[in-house]
């Protein structure tokens, strides 16, 4: 094996153990009842997480990987020169840096992969000229950060190339290892650095200056990258304020879905959008969302740890403000879980329970019973507590007995507020007529396949439910599928309400709700005095019934009087272009995909 082999083998393998826990599992025994803690050393202090039971045997595989990983990185470590030293300045590199040959390797492997629409941005501040600017690109895990990067690796010429050096940040380094390294760089010429991982430096936001003010202010591109959004976002705040580009990747819209995964279908979108984890045909079984299990996990790593690995490190600005007794505690991480949950699970039961909309559990039980071929009253007998709690059963979070902190109102306030930050949650609001005064709001996921995993293992406990264990295989599955499909139908209006009103940031995109019935979405033109009114059906038939509130006289009249003139009425749905009794009805998955901003 070749030296720059080496290297990019190392380096892989340092990111893997990153990303893996470290420590030990212990058990304590409490009124003769087992409990199982996480426990591992951290900035010289003993930490523990209670592991709930059922997750025992998964968290103590990963802690077993991360040692035998930590050992194959000890065998490849001797294997490597004992110092590396610039032939300009003698210098003992302190961060782990490739360059030359080791990149081409390290990019061979993104060669033919499609470039996200955001690339160009990156691709434009490398070959722009010098200013005294950093590039930061961050986004939530698995959202294409480290492939743009090598794909502008791809895309450099051996000369080019021969000036660019990419680090890859450890826990381990400080500003001071980076400092040094990149000093020793631009002595030998190199233009492009690309570092990675860089907020894992517990005091990158209180020296990220340096990156602006003295090397890219010498004619240095400094790339940073990272998954620890919220660091990149207090420090953009703070020592970056006005030195920096920001190019967030987390927020992956319909169309990049299809044209860089080469996936196509609202359905696939729907169960599994939301990160860029490539994997062919087999997608579906290899997703971040494929299963609850997964989603869970991402939650966790992707999520949870990005939110507390930034107040952590930040502590001192204040950031945590009423978080702190649940930091101080250990019980942050879950706390984070319980509210992302939450949120997808008053989202899911909210679709199953509330009267009068349009897919709600009434519904569906009234669907059931006109069913031609296979009626049932089922739905009309679900014991909701049953449900509810079957669901909690399933969350990989505490219950209030569990927790030594209560989590109120204002915690939760202030984590929905970092997961808006993380570009996670969007709201989207729900405005009435005639009451004006009155408004709400709707929660968005901005990664839906998140969300479908979540929702899907709500109506898996719905089959636990004693009334649906009665019901044959096939009446079991017929409603369940039943129930999925109008959980999509509502997603599916969520991701054209999000992608729209992200398109249209001079617009306002909102849902109009009426005494009885709605508008799915208005798109409402402040300047031009109009608006456009619409209906988002999962369904790909034509019928009159799912356009009868747009041709409401009544309900246009008072939308007008307060919006203006409705320049346009269409049933967004899976079927092909038509236009029936005036009304447009267009493929959702074409809007989605033509959708541009204004």
């Amino acid at each position: 094996m070749e030296l720059s082999e080496i290297q990019a083998h190392v380096a892989e393998l340092e990111q893997q153990i990153s990303n893996l826990p470290a420590g030990s599992i212990t058990k304590k025994n409490v009124n003769g009842k087992d409990y199982f803690y996480h426990r591992w050393t951290e900035n010289k202090k003993r930490r523990e997480k209670y592991i709930p039971a059922e997750e025992v045997d998964s968290f103590r595989k990963q802690i077993e990987r991360r040692k035998a990983l930590e050992k194959e990185l000890k065998v490849l470590q001797k294997q490597l020169p004992k110092k590396s030293v610039s032939a300009a300045s003698k210098h003992t590199f302190a961060t782990n840096i490739r360059t030359g040959k080791a990149l081409r390797t390290f990019s061979a492997s993104v060669r033919r992969y499609r470039k996200r629409e955001c690339f160009q941005q990156l691709h434009d501040y490398i070959y722009s000229e010098p200013q005294d600017k950093v590039f930061i690109l961050y986004g939530l895990r698995r959202t294409g950060k480290t492939t743009m990067i090598r794909q502008i690796f791809v895309e450099m010429s051996d000369a080019e190339l021969s000036k660019a050096a990419f680090i890859q940040i450890t826990a381990r380094d400080t500003l001071a290892d980076v400092n040094g390294d990149l000093k020793a760089l631009e002595e030998q010429g190199f233009r492009y650095v690309f570092l990675d991982e860089v907020t894992l430096m517990e005091d990158f936001i209180e020296g990220a200056a340096l990156f602006s003010d003295v090397f890219a202010a010498c004619g240095m591109k400094i790339v940073l990258s990272g998954t620890d959004s919220l660091g990149f976002l207090f420090t953009e705040d703070e020592q970056l304020y006005d030195r920096c580009i920001l190019l967030h990747t987390t927020f992956i819209p319909y169309r990049e879905f299809e044209s860089v995964l080469g996936i196509h279908g609202i359905d696939e979108y729907v169960c599994f959008g939301g990160t860029m984890s490539l994997g062919g045909v087999h997608y579906n079984e290899t997703s971040t969302f494929a299963s609850k299990k997964s989603a869970d996990e991402y939650v966790d790593t992707a999520i949870a740890r990005n939110i507390q690995h930034s107040l952590r490190c930040y502590q001192y600005e204040g950031h945590f403000r009423h978080l702190r007794d649940l930091y101080d505690r250990n019980e942050l991480t879950s706390a984070i879980n319980r509210v992302v949950e939450d949120i997808n699970h008053r989202f899911t039961l909210e679709v199953l329970t509330q009267d009068f909309k349009s897919h709600d559990l009434g519904i569906s039980a009234s669907n059931l019973r006109r069913d031609r071929e296979n009626p049932t009253d089922i739905l009309d007998h679900i014991d909701l507590a049953a449900v509810t709690e079957s669901l909690r059963q399933l969350q990989d979070i505490r219950n209030r007995a569990e927790q030594t902190v209560a989590l109120n109102d204002v915690h939760a306030a202030e984590i929905k507020e970092y997961l808006d930050l993380l570009d996670l949650t969007q709201d989207i609001d729900v405005r009435y007529l005639p009451d004006v005064s009155r408004k709400s709001s709707r929660t968005v996921i901005a990664q839906p396949g998140l969300r479908y995993a979540q929702a899907d293992a709500l109506i898996r406990s719905l089959l636990l439910d004693e009334t649906f264990s009665a019901l044959s295989l096939p009446e079991r599955t017929a409603v369940q599928e039943r129930i999925l499909s109008e959980i999509r139908g509502r997603m599916l209006e969520d991701i054209v309400l999000l992608e729209t009103k992200l398109a249209n940031p001079k617009k306002q995109v909102f849902v109009l709700q009426f005494p009885v019935g709605e508008f799915d979405m208005v798109v409402f033109d402040p300047v031009a005095g109009s608006c456009q009114i619409f209906e988002i059906k999962y369904s790909a038939e034509i019928v009159p019934q799912q356009y009868r509130h747009l041709i409401d006289e009544e309900k246009c009249a008072q939308a007008e009087h307060r919006y203006g003139p409705i320049t346009g009425k269409t049933v967004l749905y899976r079927g092909k272009n038509r236009v029936i009794e005036g009304i447009q009805y267009q493929n959702v998955e074409e809007y989605l995909r033509n959708i541009v901003r204004t």
